[in-house]
């Protein structure tokens, strides 16, 4: 049987269940998924932390960069693929989404091989210039780095065929499997740390020891399973298919990413050449990040299950169901966010104690998650806005969302915020930047009512 005559006998969950029953069952799922990772980083930062030291964990924290680099690379293929790829299963053209599914995994391979090639040329270079020639933290640094990069083919392909999944209605199944990979990796990590005592490179054994099992599952899955994409699509199509297409509606969320990681870079040489005792509030960011990055994945989780949700639906040509999941998407976006900002202004020190017992750490926790958290509950609402967007295949607005904060707002104020007030003034960058932002997305949805108001008109319609 064909693949496009499959797709006659293969009911799409997305274009025929409730809206809030879809809704709901595909973030709850991706929300765990998503959080079992964070909580692993968590964890794994706690054993660091904890078990090693200080000094380690200021290691970690210094590769934190680089590994949004890669996170943002995994988003490129597989975010890209995403909006393609719902928008092709909602139509019922199975063949070409296998097509696009076949040429995302060429775009991740090709990848892979630039990072390898770069992580061997400039990457020592990099993390020394991070470490401001601290070579404790630097060369512990490297190596927990080297590890992750020789893993990025099975972080990208992973990635690749969770989103898949994902926009083929099986968040469920993803969400078990992750829970399942991830207690084995939370396992793994506390035996190369604390009982093998290999120090950070064995959180970064266990990472990639844990997404390969991790691939395994789902290629497994994918076998097994008639109603998904056939893995023959993979070897039968062009891996050079739609490569334009895929980076273009890919490239806004990967370049927030690595916006992400500019930041990080900028706070990092600001606290290198503003704090006496470096160290100590390098630990102490890494701890924040760590926790701002679990708590940044429930509202993904939300944001991808809306991108799911409107590609579909605007695939098949039902915007009053894409329209009635992004209401319900923001509304429980800012819910979350309200929630994460509420603990980090009322309980940074407390969070700060599960990852170090030095109390000078534990302090600047706190003081760094105030500010940062101050206006927080805005930026859930304006990223489900922008993964709306990207689904419906408007790159520009989403670009907009997503990039201006990363790579304008931010490292700015950063730059100007330290140089008036030192470091208490770096961490109050977050708070401005996130109110131009809102201030940004309110002007961009008003403008785009207008137009999509305007295009719609019986005097439009004749001129088009």
């Amino acid at each position: 049987m064909s693949i496009r005559r499959a797709a006659n006998t293969i009911e799409n969950p997305f274009l025929t269940l409730p809206v809030r029953r879809l809704f709901l069952s595909n973030a709850l799922s991706m929300a765990v998924v998503m959080s079992t990772g964070g909580l692993l980083n968590v964890v794994d930062g706690i054993f660091v932390g904890r078990f090693i030291g200080a000094q380690a964990l200021a290691a970690v924290s210094l590769a934190f960069p680089v590994v949004m680099l890669l996170t943002a690379l995994t988003t490129l293929a597989g975010g890209g693929m995403s909006s393609l790829l719902a928008r092709h299963l909602g139509k019922g053209s199975r063949s070409e989404a296998g097509a696009v599914f076949a040429g995302a995994h060429g775009l991740a391979l090709a990848m892979s091989a630039v990072v390898m090639l770069g992580a061997l040329t400039l990457g020592p270079g990099i993390v020394s210039f991070l470490a401001t020639g601290n070579e404790t933290v630097a060369g512990p640094a490297r190596d927990y780095l080297l590890i992750l990069i020789l893993g990025a083919p099975v972080q990208f392909g992973l990635g690749l065929h969770a989103d898949a999944l994902r926009n083929e209605g099986r968040s469920g199944l993803i969400a078990l499997l992750s829970v399942f990979v991830n207690l084995l990796n939370v396992a793994a990590n506390y035996i190369a740390i604390v009982i093998l005592d290999l120090g950070i490179a064995g959180s970064a054994i266990g990472t990639v020891a844990a997404q390969t099992l991790g691939l395994t599952l789902l290629l497994l899955v994918r076998k097994h399973d008639p109603a998904l994409l056939p893995l023959g699509a993979i070897r039968h199509a062009s891996w050079l298919t739609g490569w334009r297409q895929i980076l273009s509606l890919g490239l806004p969320l990967c370049l927030s990413f690595i916006g992400m990681a500019l930041v990080a870079s900028t706070v990092l040489f600001a606290i290198g050449n503003t704090a006496a005792d470096h160290h100590t509030y390098v630990a102490a960011y890494g701890v924040v990040t760590r926790i701002l990055g679990l708590a940044f994945l429930p509202q993904m989780a939300i944001a991808l299950t809306t991108q799911s949700i409107t590609g579909n639906n605007v695939g098949a040509g039902r915007m009053d169901r894409a329209h009635a999941a992004l209401r319900l998407a923001m509304g429980c976006a800012f819910l979350w966010c309200l929630g994460v900002a509420l603990a980090g202004v009322l309980a940074g020190e407390t969070l700060g104690a599960l990852f170090s017992e030095d109390q000078e750490v534990i302090t600047a926790v706190g003081a760094i998650m105030r500010p940062m958290t101050a206006l927080y509950a805005v930026t859930g609402p304006i990223l489900v806005i922008a993964m709306h967007f990207q689904a419906m295949g408007h790159p520009l607005r989403t670009a907009v969302l997503t990039l201006v904060k990363p790579w304008l707002l931010t490292p700015v104020l950063i730059i100007v915020l330290n140089a008036q007030s030192g470091l208490r003034g770096l961490w109050f960058a977050f708070p401005v930047a996130d109110a131009a932002l809102l201030f940004l997305a309110l002007t961009i949805i008003f403008r785009a009512r207008v137009f999509d108001a305007v295009s719609t008109t019986p005097l439009a319609k004749e001129g088009s």
